[in-house]
């Protein structure tokens, strides 16, 4: 099965688990017809909860395969660029934003419409309340609790955790990404013990070569994208020295931000963990 047709797998399967369970409540629910998000996140979301009809526009980046793990849902969908002009002509009745992101939109729309800010996810606890509130602002809640329901019972079949070693998400031109961060929670889960977690570093540092292969992690986690050597950032990630240490590879875009796409990551590093 190919990373979007699982994507859109998991996405299908809560709409029918979710319609099913709505047929037997009377519960009635706000629903805003013209939804405009302003956040790459925030469309994974919306994509998985809200009715395709209730989503007057997404980011551009979430057609982006990279970036964005419903891409191929969102091909399906509108997209924008994001420009105060854009989001002015649709009228929203919802506003998604991110509290750090589109600030001169935001400012240039404040006090216009309805606005829902999501910060970034950074724990799979974060995801579940995250699921919650844009069920909930959608209207449709218990498409929500649905797919909540799905992600909880997929990671209750992974393999038990256990201590697995030291693992590195080293992307290209040194960047390491550490703890408060999905990865991170990632990690953890596998049993994996974070390297920049245990130096110490933030969220996102950067660690040279020369560290890197005096570190010497059991793991070294790798975006699909860097998988090849593409240019000198790409190049330091192949460097003979490392060659002795265990590849793990993850999509960008399943990690880039919270939603159903944290399962299917979760998925994909205990498949690979178990080939080690």
């Amino acid at each position: 099965m190919s990373r979007c047709s699982g994507y859109i797998a998991i996405l299908i399967s809560c709409f029918l688990t979710s319609t099913v369970a709505s047929q037997g409540t009377n519960e009635h629910h706000y629903k805003p017809q013209r939804i405009v998000s302003l956040n790459l996140c925030a469309d994974q979301y919306l994509m998985a909860i809200a009715d395709p009809a209730q989503i007057a526009a997404l980011t551009h980046l979430s057609r982006d395969r990279a970036m964005s793990a419903g891409a191929a849902a969102a091909d399906r969908l509108p997209v924008m660029r994001g420009s105060a002009e854009e989001v002015l002509t649709l009228n929203p009745d919802l506003l998604v934003a991110s509290p750090s992101r589109r600030m001169e939109t935001r400012a240039a729309l404040k006090g216009r419409y309805p606005l829902l800010e999501l910060p970034s996810a950074k724990s799979y606890a974060d995801i579940v309340r995250q699921v919650r509130e844009i069920a909930t602002a959608v209207g449709h809640g218990d498409r929500g609790e649905a797919l909540i329901r799905n992600m909880d019972a997929s990671l209750a079949r992974l393999p038990p955790k256990r201590p697995r070693g030291v693992a590195a998400y080293y992307q290209r031109r040194g960047y390491l990404t550490g703890a408060g961060t999905l990865v991170d929670d990632l990690m953890a889960r596998m049993g994996l013990v974070n390297l920049a977690t245990r130096l110490g570093k933030p969220a996102l540092s950067r660690m040279s070569l020369e560290e890197m292969i005096a570190a010497r992690p059991d793991y070294i986690i790798i975006e699909d994208a860097s998988d090849r050597v593409t240019d000198l950032g790409t190049e330091m990630l192949h460097h003979p020295a490392l060659n002795g240490i265990k590849r793990l590879h993850l999509p960008q875009a399943w990690t880039v931000c919270g939603g159903p796409a944290y399962v299917m990551a979760a998925q994909s590093l205990a498949r690979q963990l178990d080939r080690h």
